[in-house]
């Protein structure tokens, strides 16, 4: 078995969500769930099929966001993973929608952070082992850091 890193490539600003599904039809349903989440929305999405022909699926209403997608879902290569990269939304607006897709198993990601994933790679084909999101915590949060992230969740819409 062979453990390798990928290094997900994503336009600077875009944020991803990465996850396990289990069948063709997750292409489109999972466009059907962001279409209708969040209006304005511009996103890409791919799906590892893992059997039959064994094609990395896509579709999307943005042509870079698309390839960004399909080309990240390539070099992770991991039957059932798929890969959405979108902009004009945070992960907390379609996070609900995703999860509510019948085909999709699991979430491993959802962020706008570099992200790598660690891959096992046997005969068979290959497996998403984890991912590394963002970096590693610098210190514990102080009572003037707690009130930056109130005034950073009101600035941008999320509480009152």
């Amino acid at each position: 078995m062979n453990i390798t890193r990928v290094k997900i490539v994503k336009p600077e600003g875009a944020n991803i969500i990465f996850g396990q599904s289990h069948f063709i039809k997750t292409v489109e349903d999972l466009y059907e769930a962001l279409i209708g989440s969040v209006p304005g929305i511009r996103f890409g999405l791919a799906f590892c099929e893992a059997s039959g022909p064994c094609l990395v699926r896509s579709a999307g209403n943005d042509k870079k966001l698309e390839l960004a997608a399909s080309d990240n879902a390539m070099m992770i290569g991991a039957g059932h993973s798929f890969m959405i990269i979108f902009e004009e939304a945070f992960p907390i607006n379609l996070m609900h929608a995703v999860k509510s897709v019948p085909e999709v198993c699991s979430i491993h990601c959802a962020t706008a952070n570099p992200v790598d994933v660690i891959i096992a790679e046997m005969e068979q084909g290959k497996a998403v082992i984890g991912v590394v999101d963002g970096y590693a915590p610098k210190g514990k949060e102080s009572e003037q850091d707690k009130q930056d992230r109130r005034y950073f969740l009101r600035k941008i819409g999320y509480k009152l």
